[in-house]
């Protein structure tokens, strides 16, 4: 007769995989362990987004303690002001932080939000800061029931209010490695000290205290292996997941054969196993993670061009209004946006009407309305006449940095890198070469056997191999940041290295904006008038705008109003003061004449009302440096000019450039853009420098947008880079610091081949025990980054960057 078993059966809920109680829920052929994910289960299959469910095995989280987490406040208009990014009379846009999101099912289904409410815009996630942007349109959806959707859903957003003000700059670090750090650094202490006999070969030592400290040294590499290197077995196994193996792999594996194996030992009493070298190499192991992640935010806080953004805004100080640096701007500052210019934090408009173009946050054109006492959100451009605000929130930097990295402005995504290829791989040869070294120790000298597949498994490091390009660039960028220049992020550093061609602006570019000798050719003006041009000025932040206002200096302008400004970029302003209309610009735009032009100098018509006034001569001064700067560059690239200003300067621009300089005058910005295009076409890669007033199309388009900037410049997200006008003069070394660069990735990369080979020699050979190796591995980590650092250095000080 045979024994009937009982089998156990465990029903798994559909949507988060927890184990279904006896009263367990079924709908559609599917188990629930709760109302909650049933909830869940019935809103996405209503919305035919199961596809969810396809993307991971029971992806969702428990809903068992259903939230009550109550959003009522969030209809309170003061509290939405701060936690909105953006609002207009269309739509809204917030960023929440979603502490839930786990894997990639949940981005996936947080992305497409807008199959479950359709007022949803779009849905934009960061996984590694677990927050998720939103834009819906306010007229069907409010802040309130999006965050109401998320909590349904599962992923409820978490407020904190008082961290609504900018944090940025304060520093973080990891607890929980320091915490998994002391514990390791103590056991291992410990464990060293009872391994003390069989280091010393003490057979004196009564067998039952042996034993004893043996099996302390199993108990002590309990919470090390599984607490302090529990990340390495869940990288490991999430690789693995993927179909992918990682550096994890090989460390999980060994970490594992050194405590099967030890256990084993002490328990079958034959040895008292390798747990000094097994607790060692997590020690080492977290020290050298720690050593990394201090190194990154260290070149983190030098790479923050956030905090040197080259943007001034006219503040009032003292009654009078001064250029300010933005980062100095507070909260209750009376503030003069110029027409063009950025509004750098939430404020109240003081005027009694404004427009406002959001093109950078919402991709719309069409500038908004705004009246007086209305709340305007960070990240408008002023369009049209000058206006005030009083100054709501700090200025966010972060906020300014998510412009400036807009998807609108973010070329296109660059090839495979060539450690990414190298990484799939390495791990794969590595656990080849252990396990082959493995066998042939087996049979030679089985003693060695589990010695040389660790350590074979650990002194191999592709650490350094992937941390050469990363650390190589991360100090280009803190020399490029020391001398003001500033990169958006480190892949700019690899398409520059690819530039044959570099295309200028003229005006603001190798002109200097800042030194001008201007004059005004015509009869001289009245007071009134001067009075009325000068108000008219004000509201543009074009140079030659810049240069006529200073020359009215002295002026006062307290009896004028302006009723409206509109400036065509590229060909000059139209205001109405006092119901006088005032035109300053190109001779075709104004409606005069072209007379006479001599070279090295630019001209600005003037008509006020019916009558033409004249012109004002601007003689431009060329950059310091200039003709070092392109001699220099034409020995190893190909130059062009494209200016929105006519060819009176062209003959003199001739002694500085080639001869065969291409040369454009005369160009709308669109034509740059045009321009821009042929020559890619065509086959180069192209860098455009300019001053961003009125290039941004071509910064775009360009491989590589530079914009230069004096300190009164605005923001301009279109580019990849910021220069500062000072530092113009560097231009040729900041492009060869960055073409050499490539040749320390280089040398990193062969110090990284050759640790291996060595190491791999030396561990293959019986030579090398776990331990050693766990401390040599961050070692070769430590090797590439003082290679790197000081190369970069080495070379900057040669080129006296």
């Amino acid at each position: 007769m045979v024994e009937q078993q009982n089998v156990s059966v465990i029903t798994k809920c559909y949507h988060c995989g927890d184990e279904c109680s006896e009263d367990k829920i079924v709908l559609a052929d599917k188990n629930f362990c709760c109302n909650g994910c049933k909830t869940v289960f019935e809103v996405l299959n209503e919305n035919d987004l199961c596809d969810y469910y396809t993307m991971e095995e029971a992806p969702g989280l428990n809903q068992k303690n259903e939230s009550n987490a109550l959003f009522d406040f969030l209809d309170n208009e003061e509290v939405a002001k701060q936690i909105l990014e953006y609002s207009d009379d269309v739509q809204e846009r917030v960023t929440f932080s979603i502490p839930n999101i786990h894997c990639s099912s949940c981005i996936w289904l947080l992305e497409h939000l807008n199959r479950l409410n359709p007022a949803i815009i779009s849905a934009q996630t960061n996984f590694s800061q677990r927050k998720l942007t939103i834009s819906y349109y306010r007229d069907k959806a409010s802040l309130r029931s999006i965050a109401e959707l998320l909590d349904k859903v599962g992923y409820t957003p978490v407020f904190n209010l008082e961290q609504a003000e900018d944090k940025s700059g304060t520093k973080t670090f990891n607890k929980t490695l320091l915490i998994k750090l002391g514990i390791a650094g103590f056991c291992f202490g410990n464990v060293m000290l009872l391994s003390f006999p069989d280091y010393l070969g003490i057979t004196t030592l009564e067998q039952a205290y042996q034993e004893v400290f043996r099996w302390l040294n199993l108990v002590l590499s309990i919470p090390v292996v599984f607490y302090a290197g529990s990340e390495y077995f869940v990288s490991a196994w999430k690789s693995l997941a993927q179909r992918f193996a990682n550096i994890d792999v090989p460390i999980a594996l060994g970490i594992s054969v050194l405590f099967l194996r030890s256990a084993y030992e002490v328990a079958s009493g034959i040895g008292p196993g390798y747990f000094d070298s097994l607790v060692g190499l997590i020690f080492f192991l977290l020290i050298g993670k720690w050593f990394q992640g201090r190194t990154y935010e260290a070149l983190s806080f030098d790479r923050d061009y956030k905090s040197y953004f080259p943007l001034a805004i006219q503040t009032k100080r003292d009654g009078v209004y001064a250029s300010t640096a933005v980062k100095e701007i507070k909260k209750g500052d009376e503030i003069l946006i110029r027409n063009g210019e950025l509004i750098p934090s939430d404020s109240i408009l003081v005027d009694s009407k404004a427009y406002i173009d959001y093109s950078f946050v919402t991709g719309e054109s069409e500038a908004i309305e705004k009246g007086k006492g209305q709340y305007v959100y960070a990240g408008g451009k002023l369009s049209g006449k000058q206006a005030q605000f009083v100054v709501q929130k700090p200025v966010s930097q972060s906020y300014l940095t998510s412009l400036w990295n807009n998807e609108a402005f973010t070329k296109e995504a660059q090839q495979e890198k060539l450690v990414d290829q190298v990484s799939q791989y390495f791990t794969i040869v590595i656990i080849a070469i252990s396990l082959i070294a493995g066998v042939y120790w087996q049979v030679v000298d089985p003693s060695k056997t589990w010695l040389v597949f660790c350590s074979v498994l650990i002194v191999a490091c592709p650490c350094a191999l992937a941390l050469s390009t990363p650390f190589t660039t991360g100090s280009i960028l803190r020399v490029l940041g020391r001398n003001k220049i500033y990169l958006k992020n480190a892949d700019i550093v690899e398409r520059l290295q690819k530039i044959d061609t570099l295309v200028f602006d003229k005006t603001g570019t190798i002109t200097n904006a800042m030194d001008k000798d201007i004059v005004f050719e015509g009869d001289d003006l009245t007071n009134a008038e001067k009075e009325l041009v000068l108000t008219a000025v004000s509201s543009s932040t074009h140079p030659l705008s810049r240069f006529v206002k200073s020359l009215m200096k002295g002026v006062e302008t307290t009896s004028y109003a302006l009723e409206s400004f509109e400036e065509k970029v590229g060909a000059g302003i139209t205001a109405v003061v006092n119901g006088v209309e005032v035109k300053l610009g190109s001779s075709t735009f104004v409606g005069i004449r072209n007379s006479s032009i001599t070279e090295n100098a630019s001209y600005a018509y003037l008509k006020i009302g019916s009558k033409r006034r004249g012109r004002f001569v601007v003689k431009n001064v060329y950059r310091k440096g200039l003709k070092s700067v392109i001699g220099q560059l034409k020995k190893k690239f190909k130059l062009a000019i494209l200016s929105g200003d006519s060819n009176a300067e062209q003959k003199n621009l001739a002694s500085f450039f080639p001869e065969e300089t291409p040369m454009l005058f005369s160009q709308k910005p669109e034509n740059k853009l045009l321009a821009i295009q042929e020559m890619q076409n065509a086959g180069q890669s192209v860098m455009m420098v300019g001053d961003g007033l009125n290039d941004a199309g071509a910064l775009k388009q360009s491989d590589v947008g530079v914009a230069i900037t004096e300190d009164i410049s605005t923001f301009s997200p279109a580019c990849d880079a910021i220069m500062h006008a000072e530092s113009f003069s560097k231009l040729d070394q900041f492009i060869t610091l960055i073409k050499k660069s490539r040749y320390i990735v280089y040398a990193s990369f062969l110090l990284s081949l050759l640790y291996n080979i060595v190491g791999l020699s030396v561990a293959v050979s019986g030579w090398l025990t776990p331990l050693f190796a766990a401390i040599l591995m961050p070692l070769s980590s430590v090797s590439v980054v003082v290679l790197t650092t000081l190369l970069v250095k080495l070379i900057s000080l040669k080129l006296k960057l």
